[in-house]
């Protein structure tokens, strides 16, 4: 077990912040009266990596706001809050114990920036299970791999999992050698992962029994 890495991806993975990234989202729809999103259903249809081609989904306007400008703006507004309104996913925690007891190493990659996930994690009390935490060096989200394939050219394991909840984190595994499981309750929905062709679960307690 000593040889084996689980590489977790953070928002809707370990972190429910779906409801909360919707919120967000829809303040900033709301100040520019466009339509909002009105359920994870409407949220499902339009969210995807990188987070730009999200923007453009819900229909802000480049030439209005700069993709920067409001990329700030959602910074601002989902960090100010989110402390209050996000949760671990129920039963992340357990998981991740489990998983620490039986001696596998296990890290975060995220799209999120550094000092950013780096003080979240923190928040919720769980940085002792993760031998690295892994973001970028931005806020604009467009992908992780990078930062994936710098850590594990420092490090050699037999077997490598990476468990996400979105297209972008099969994608992440492959760049990076690693089997994908997807989690069908965070960023993207249960019909929309399983077009990777990944292994699509419903609840992170499957982990354990896989």
């Amino acid at each position: 077990m000593k040889d084996n890495l689980i590489i977790w991806d953070w928002n809707g993975t370990l972190l429910n912040d779906v409801d909360w990234g919707i919120e967000v989202m829809n303040t900033m729809l709301k100040k520019r009266s466009l339509p909002l999103l009105n359920s994870r259903a409407d949220y499902h249809r339009v969210f995807t990596f990188p987070v730009i081609e999200y923007y453009r989904n819900v229909g802000l306007d480049f030439e209005k706001d700069s993709f920067e400008e409001l990329a700030e703006e959602y910074i601002m507004l989902y960090y100010g809050k989110s402390k209050d309104k996000c949760v671990l996913q129920k039963n992340a925690e357990y998981v991740l114990n489990v998983l620490k007891d039986k001696g596998m190493t296990q890290v975060i990659l995220s799209a999120s920036q550094q000092e950013h996930l780096v003080r979240q994690v923190a928040d919720y009390g769980v940085e002792n299970y993760f031998e690295a935490l892994l973001g970028i060096s931005d806020i604009y989200a467009n992908s992780k791999i990078e930062a994936g394939l710098q850590y594990l050219k420092r490090k050699s394991f037999e077997r490598i999992v990476l468990v996400g909840d979105s297209l972008h984190d099969c994608e992440t595994a492959r760049v990076l050698g690693a089997e994908c499981m997807l989690i069908a309750n965070g960023h993207q929905s249960r019909d929309t992962l399983l077009t990777s062709g990944e292994c699509v679960l419903e609840d992170i307690m499957d982990i354990v029994s896989l």
